[in-house]
């Protein structure tokens, strides 16, 4: 690229409304520094704008109070891209006697979001502002020189701008801004190519034009749904390959994303973390930390995280643990101010359901269905073929998969909804049961597109199965356990033999046999952007066997054109797949193996 050719580096605003600020100050930049060196740890910014009465802090805005907001993003194709990064209230001290009256620093020894410091001052000659970052947390990278780049920084109803078009240095890794005179306004925050219909940089979608309303916004950010996909390029899923997303990772055990938000990944690790991708950026701090409550390891810990239909509004999500009894616990957590950190303290239990006596088979996965409530998938109580006949009983909630109304503002935060099957009055079965039958449902999902429910049910000795339940479903499905394993009579008491036909029971749709196989994990079907042609294939895998194999469609119930896809998407470069865990899906719907060894890798489209 021509480092003369003039490329918008964009900053947006944190905004919790949508109002227009009340204030925007245009100021002149002295200097801008930006390194991108091949090891992450060496990336720095250094910003400097000195002796302008444009920068004005003040008390009505104060951000020990409100907090801040720094974000550096590049509009063209190939520019860099820092995302929001939230200065938060906590870390943020007043200047001068009394504190605030000279301004205000932000300091952040760890960079925990990429920025170490920040002065914000008022001097005799005009106000100042700095800022510092560094580190692998900073994500701006510089893969080509830049155009002119502006940079952004709120405070309450305050917005600071300016705009660098002339530089010492611009080339990959590094670019060096010479003094920039304010700029006219503020101005929009649009990617200067929004609205070409090919999603670049900073924009999250792109729809061909610049119009609010359509799902993809007229600056290119996700409005709804049908944004999504506005933009992605598209390729075949005939062949198939595998895309290390990140490592270093502890014990990571389950992958999620927020509705319509295309930009951050959850990553649970079983010890009691969820960490946060953003912008493929691993952050320093945990999302939440709740290791203190959680019981690990074997099959215990925490399990899985679940996001609120409408996250985006009341910042509401759903956890899954073993606590230190060994007991199973669905709790409901709150973001805080920060939308990078969780608030630990906003703790509310939903459910703890005994499990005192084996540590295996706690189940572990919550997902919203399309219906908007929560599902919870418990294991039988563990042990060898369920001894105390959990799944089969429905006065136990063990080995069943629930169903819950989670938008209950009071103890115990959940009611089971009128239609799930058991809560007709006098009926004995347990309100909160969906479905029962389930050995240990380690991994299941919904299909976003169909709407149809698709559990791996981990086997005991010899077989491991694939169960799906349609949209349609009125719940009540016994999957078997453990009169059956898979389709195979296992244990028929009371009655002296299994039923054949399997009356009153619902079969597996696909079984497969132990051989270095031991158990099943399940995955998603994939309604990604990328690759069209692959929607409506379900993925699955074995922790220890790890091959990766699929299926689309049901007829007779029996799993239709199935195939093994491991050759194709075994990592290259040295790396290979230890313990496939769990699957991810991101707000795209986009597919992702999770490695119990840390690693997760991104299915695409064979290059």
């Amino acid at each position: 690229m021509n480092a003369g050719r003039h490329t918008r580096l964009v900053l947006l605003v944190f905004l919790l409304v949508t109002e227009a600020r009340a204030g925007e100050h245009p100021i002149a930049g002295d200097v801008l520094r930006l390194k991108d060196p091949p090891a992450p740890d060496g990336r720095e910014i250094v910003l400097r704008a000195a002796r302008d009465p444009a920068i004005a802090p003040s008390l009505a805005n104060d951000p020990r109070q409100l907090g801040a907001s720094f974000q550096v993003a590049g509009a063209a194709s190939g520019d860099g891209a820092t995302g929001l990064i939230v200065l938060p209230a906590a870390q943020w001290k007043g200047l001068g006697q009394p504190p605030g009256s000279k301004g205000f620093r932000f300091l952040d020894r760890g960079a925990v979001h990429g920025i170490r410091k920040v002065v914000f001052r008022r001097d005799a000659k005009g106000g100042s502002l700095a800022v510092v970052g560094r580190g692998r947390a900073w994500p701006y990278t510089i893969r080509q020189p830049q155009g002119s780049i502006d940079v952004r920084f709120a405070v309450g109803e305050e917005l600071y701008c300016a705009q660098f078009t002339l530089f010492a240095k611009n080339r990959a890794g590094k670019v060096i801004a010479r003094p920039a005179s304010p700029p006219p306004s503020c101005g929009t925050l649009t990617p200067a190519t929004c609205g070409n219909g090919t999603l670049e940089g900073s924009e999250e979608c792109d729809d061909g034009n610049r119009v609010d309303g359509d799902g993809c916004s007229a600056s290119c950010l996700v409005e709804g749904a049908s944004g999504l996909c506005a933009g992605v390029p598209t390729g075949s899923g005939a062949h198939l390959a595998s895309r290390l997303v990140v490592s270093g990772l502890v014990q990571p055990v389950h992958v999620a994303a927020p509705p319509l938000d295309p930009r951050r990944l959850f990553v649970v690790e079983q010890a009691g973390r969820i960490r946060l991708l953003k912008d493929a950026v691993l952050l320093g701090s945990a999302f939440l930390d709740i290791a203190g409550k959680v019981s690990c390891c074997q099959e215990r810990g925490l399990l899985s995280v679940a996001f609120h239909p409408d996250y985006k509004a009341n910042g509401r999500f759903f956890v899954y643990y073993t606590n230190a009894d060994g007991d199973l616990v669905i709790a409901r957590y709150q973001v805080s101010a920060d939308p990078d950190v969780a608030d630990p303290s906003s703790e509310q239990i939903l459910l703890t359901i005994p499990h005192p006596t084996y540590g295996n088979h706690n189940g572990g996965q919550l997902a919203f269905g399309p219906d908007g409530y929560l599902y919870a998938g418990t294991g039988d109580g563990g042990g060898g073929g369920d001894p105390f006949e959990n799944a089969q009983n429905l006065t136990v909630l063990l080995g069943k998969l629930l169903r819950l109304d989670v938008d209950v503002e009071s103890p115990p935060f959940y009611v089971a909804p009128p239609s799930n099957p058991f809560v007709a009055p006098g009926d004995s079965g347990r309100d909160e049961i969906w479905a029962y039958g389930l050995r240990n449902p380690w991994r299941f999902s919904f299909d976003r597109g169909a709407g149809d429910l698709y559990i791996g049910d981990v086997g005991q000795d010899t077989w491991e199965e694939v169960d799906v339940q349609p949209a349609a479903s009125a719940g009540g499905v016994n999957y078997g356990w453990d009169v059956f394993e898979g389709r195979h009579c296992f244990e028929p008491d009371p009655a002296p033999t299994c039923p054949s036909p399997p009356d009153g029971f619902t079969m597996p749709v696909l079984e497969y046999m132990h051989d270095t196989a031991c158990s099943i994990t399940g995955g998603f079907v994939y309604r990604g952007c990328r690759m069209p042609d692959l929607r409506g294939t379900y993925f699955y895998s074995d922790y220890c066997a790890c091959f990766i194999r699929t299926f689309q469609g049901v007829s007779g119930g029996d799993a239709q054109n199935r195939a093994d896809r491991t050759a194709e998407l075994r990592p290259g470069g040295g790396r290979t797949f230890d313990h496939i865990v769990s699957f991810g899906e991101d707000a795209r719907g986009e597919l992702y193996i999770v490695d119990y060894d840390g690693e997760i890798f991104e299915i695409v489209p064979a290059s």
